[in-house]
């Protein structure tokens, strides 16, 4: 048997599990949910499983976004029907992250502490079941009530998985959530394409729900066969913290996961939320009321932000590898500059759909998955679900509000303006938050006393 490959002075072995290779300062007291055993957690996990079971998760979400990317190109058929004004039509469109925003730092405490698959699979059955009940509404307040629990199950469901993710993957953390961002993508781009599509297949807005949310029953169904616990469960171990940390320890972080870090990070996350959501929640009737394209065209741009957010894979790659401060910074200037072009310019249907696009690169394939990564690196590993459930409040709270704010901006003052102030000028609040993180005091960082 070959001797073990000797260390570099300062660092913890990553290929022992021994206990004597950790300091004790570094082995988390809570290193995975108590559904979690220790042979889950530290046995090698099969390619196989992992990627079959990455797949499924991804899926699952890819459904979760289908299901929220629906209802927007269909409102101005919801609002007909039932005779909503625009404020109370942007509410409902973005009334579900209300819900999100009420699951996420329970499910963050729960993913914490329970099996993370069963956090799932509850989840996926609740979003699924609320989506099949917004149909069978009578008016505004029960429309809000299924929207409202549909967006629940939907919070629980990100918390989970994105706590699952950043756990397994806490190596490229980035890429990881970069890679469900993909999966997110798709399902804006599938959602409006195909929901329109069946809204006119079968003659009523109200099939495009029902399908969806059967699909999510499946989906759940799948999940509880293929997603194995042996990838949900598993957190960062001993192993992890080895390899993390160059010197086993992370004494130089500070010790409650509600820091100057996270909380900053937090309030970028929230104006992220009100930006993004409050496009893609009035967008489609920005479209077909102020350039007067047809539901199928508006239908199609929307898409294109889906495809955008396909970019997610390599702006999780890039938050990898360099300073995810400035990477954020750079991205809601960004997100800031598109505004510009999609409210003020207000070009033709072909210039819409590469604006719409690049709010995606911008939005969901840059923003999204580096504030979710760099929340969870803000805080020590055994606090992970605890971060990813601050995220899920801080991103989908303030963004349920974010329809309604945008409706009651252009009622007061036109689309021009609305769009300038909610989509152009707000980012600057989280590049000023942003100012405040400091990465040399993330989980994945060299401490100084390691140099």
């Amino acid at each position: 048997m070959s001797s073990p490959a000797p260390t570099a002075p300062g660092k913890v072995p990553t290929d022992s599990l021994s206990t004597d290779s950790v300091p004790t300062s570094a082995v988390p007291t809570n290193a995975g949910p108590a559904g979690g055993k220790s042979n889950l957690a530290d046995a090698p996990v099969p390619g196989l499983v992992v990627a079959v079971g990455f797949l499924v998760l991804a899926l699952s979400f890819m459904v979760n976004a289908m299901d929220r990317s629906v209802f927007a190109p269909l409102l101005p058929a919801i609002r007909q029907e039932y005779g909503f004004g625009l404020q109370a039509g942007g509410l409902l469109a973005t009334g579900f992250t209300l819900g999100m925003a009420i699951a996420g730092v329970p499910a963050g405490h729960l993913v914490d502490r329970f099996s993370r698959k069963t956090v799932l699979l509850v989840s996926i059955v609740i979003y699924s079941l609320g989506t099949l009940a917004t149909p069978l509404a009578s008016g505004f307040g029960e429309m809000a009530a299924y929207r409202i629990l549909s967006g629940f199950g939907e919070g629980m469901q990100a918390a989970a998985l994105f706590a699952a993710v950043g756990a397994f993957f806490h190596h490229r953390r980035g890429l990881a959530l970069g890679g469900v961002g993909v999966a997110f993508g798709l399902g804006v781009i599938i959602g409006p394409l195909v929901g329109v599509r069946f809204a006119a297949e079968f003659g009523t807005w109200r099939a495009p729900f029902i399908v969806f949310g059967l699909a999510g029953l499946c989906i759940a169904l799948i999940a509880a066969f293929t997603a194995s616990r042996r990838m949900t469960e598993r957190g960062m171990t001993k192993r992890a913290v080895g390899a993390t940390s160059s010197t086993g320890s992370f004494d130089y972080m500070p010790a409650k996961p509600y820091n100057r870090n996270s909380i900053a990070l937090a309030v970028a996350s929230t104006v992220g939320g009100v930006v993004l959501y409050g496009f893609l929640g009035l967008y489609p009737s920005f479209l077909v009321s102020q350039l007067h394209l047809t539901t199928v065209q508006s239908a199609l741009a929307l898409s294109f932000v889906g495809f955008g957010g396909l970019a997610g894979l390599l702006g999780g790659w890039i938050g990898d590898r360099i300073d995810q401060r400035q990477l954020l910074i750079g991205s809601f200037l960004a997100v800031s500059v598109t505004g510009i072009l999609i409210y003020q310019v207000q070009a033709s249907l072909g210039w819409q759909c590469l604006f719409a696009f690049l709010m995606g690169v911008f939005g969901t394939g840059f923003m999204f998955p580096n504030v979710n990564s760099a929340i969870q690196r803000a805080v020590r590993p055994n606090q992970v679900g605890r971060a990813a459930g601050l995220f899920v409040t801080s991103f989908y709270g303030p963004a349920a509000f974010s329809g309604l704010l945008f409706g009651a901006l252009v009622a007061a003052l036109g689309w021009r303006q609305a769009g300038l102030w909610q989509i152009t000028v707000l980012p600057l609040v989280a590049v000023a938050a942003l100012a405040l993180v400091r990465t040399s005091q993330f989980n994945n960082a060299v401490p100084q006393s390691a140099h």
